[in-house]
C-alpha cells in the first residue's frame, strides 16, 4: 500500500522556481558587498588626492581609490567626506553632479554637505579634514 500524497501542481513548481533566484538576489543586495565593496577604509593618514584645480567651485570630485569625496562651495572652501555609506558600510562609487549614490541600497548623499538626500541611510557622511598644500588637495587625519 502506498500512502497518498498530494502532488504539487505545475503552477506551484514554476512559481517556486521563479521565486528562488529572486530571493537570493534580495539577500545579496542586503549584504555589504552587494554592488560596492564593504569598507571602512577612509584615510588614516593624510592623502594627496591631486591638483586643487580638479574640484570646481560648486562641484565635487569622487576619489574612489581613497573612499573620499571633495567638494568646493561657491566661495571656494573645500570640504571632504568619507564615501563609506552610513547605512551598511558600502563604498560609494558613483557621483552624479554633486549627489553621491550608494550601489548597495540606493542611499544618496549631498557631496557639498554630506547630508542624506535619499534613504535608507539616515546619518550623514563622516566629514574629513581637508586642506591644500602646494596646489594639491590633501585629506585625512592631520590634513
Amino acid at each position: 500500500m502506498s500512502a497518498a500524497r498530494p502532488s504539487a501542481s505545475r503552477r506551484t513548481v514554476l512559481w517556486g522556481a521563479a521565486v528562488t533566484p529572486v530571493a537570493g538576489l534580495g539577500l545579496a543586495a542586503c549584504s555589504a558587498s552587494g554592488g560596492g565593496s564593504s569598507a571602512d577604509a577612509t584615510p588614516t593618514a593624510p592623502v594627496d588626492l591631486g591638483a586643487e584645480s580638479e574640484v570646481a567651485k560648486g562641484g565635487a570630485k569622487l576619489y574612489r581609490d581613497h573612499n573620499v569625496v571633495v567638494s568646493r562651495s561657491a566661495d571656494g572652501a573645500l570640504k571632504a567626506y568619507s564615501t563609506i555609506c552610513t547605512h551598511a558600510g558600502c563604498a560609494i562609487n558613483k557621483l552624479q553632479g554633486t549627489t553621491l549614490v550608494c550601489p548597495c541600497h540606493g542611499s544618496q548623499f549631498d557631496a557639498l554637505t554630506g547630508k542624506v538626500v535619499q534613504s535608507p541611510a539616515t546619518e550623514p557622511l563622516n566629514e574629513l579634514p581637508v586642506k591644500t598644500a602646494k596646489g594639491r588637495i590633501v585629506a585625512g587625519p592631520d590634513a
